[in-house]
């Protein structure tokens, strides 16, 4: 995976299993076109792919992280058959679940504006930073749209309940808002106070094994909207049980008893 395959995005990788996944298209606020999804679908995947990185950050170039659909992309489509506007959203689809179902941490880091799909990436990733004066809308109804294809990551996200009301009104909110419905996590005032809180989430996932990181991802998913009844929890018991003796899980608890470092973290 080379960053110069790419044209529309920069991807930069650690030694140490760190990924940096920038939209570089500055000059359209990192708007959406065909390409640039099709490169974030490759990226995405190229990385889940590469067990050595354990943690992905998504950037976007310049004052916005993401403006949403570009308008001359929006325009062609309006002029193309269903067909062709089927294979379009399902790429869009694609590129999202590709994010979504990262085995490693995904991490979004947030500023100027994220509207529309790039709501829509914010939503599907694990975790998300975003600047305090940040905007976001879900603004599709104002064109006569439906945020149908970020739908699944944006309820995921903040539920429901919220997502009737912004999908409905579209009305702009900002960063203070998305963390009070769970859009993002974290809320901060500058450059400099993004970049600590982006070292401290990276501590953290580095300093977890990446087996169990993938497990636990996959752990919410397949838990979420089940009923809490005895099948359940035998189902959980039994992947408990299975971390134990993992090599993961028998490193992991020896180096506590032990009171040494783990092996991931040499």
């Amino acid at each position: 995976m080379r960053d110069d395959q790419y044209d529309l995005i920069r991807f930069e990788a650690t030694e140490e299993g760190l990924a940096v996944v920038t939209l570089n298209r500055p000059d359209v606020h990192n708007a959406f076109n065909a390409e640039l999804i099709a490169e974030l679908t490759d990226a995405f995947k190229s990385i889940a792919d590469q067990r050595t990185i354990r943690m992905m950050i998504l950037r976007g170039a310049g004052r916005t992280f993401s403006a949403g659909a570009d308008l001359d992309w929006m325009k062609r489509a309006a002029e193309h058959t269903k067909e062709d506007n089927v294979r379009d959203a399902v790429n869009l689809a694609e590129m999202l679940r590709a994010l979504y179902e990262m085995p490693q941490m995904t991490l979004a880091m947030v500023q100027g504006a994220a509207m529309g799909g790039g709501a829509g990436l914010v939503a599907a990733c694990d975790v998300a930073v975003a600047m305090a004066d940040t905007k976001f809308r879900f603004s599709e109804v104002r064109l006569g749209l439906t945020p149908a294809t970020i739908s699944p990551f944006v309820i995921d996200a903040i539920g429901p309940r919220w997502a009737r009301a912004l999908f409905t009104t579209a009305e702009s909110f900002d960063a203070a808002f998305a963390e009070k419905i769970g859009l993002v996590q974290y809320v901060v005032q500058d450059l400099a106070e993004m970049t600590k809180m982006e070292e401290h989430l990276a501590n953290l996932v580095f300093s977890a094994a990446p087996g169990a990181v993938a497990d636990a991802k996959k752990l919410v998913a397949d838990v979420t909207g089940q009923v809490i009844d005895r099948d359940l929890g035998h189902e959980t018991a039994k992947r408990i049980a299975a971390r134990r003796v993992s090599d993961e899980g028998k490193e992991g608890i020896a180096a506590f008893l032990e009171k040494r470092s783990p092996n991931w973290l040499r």
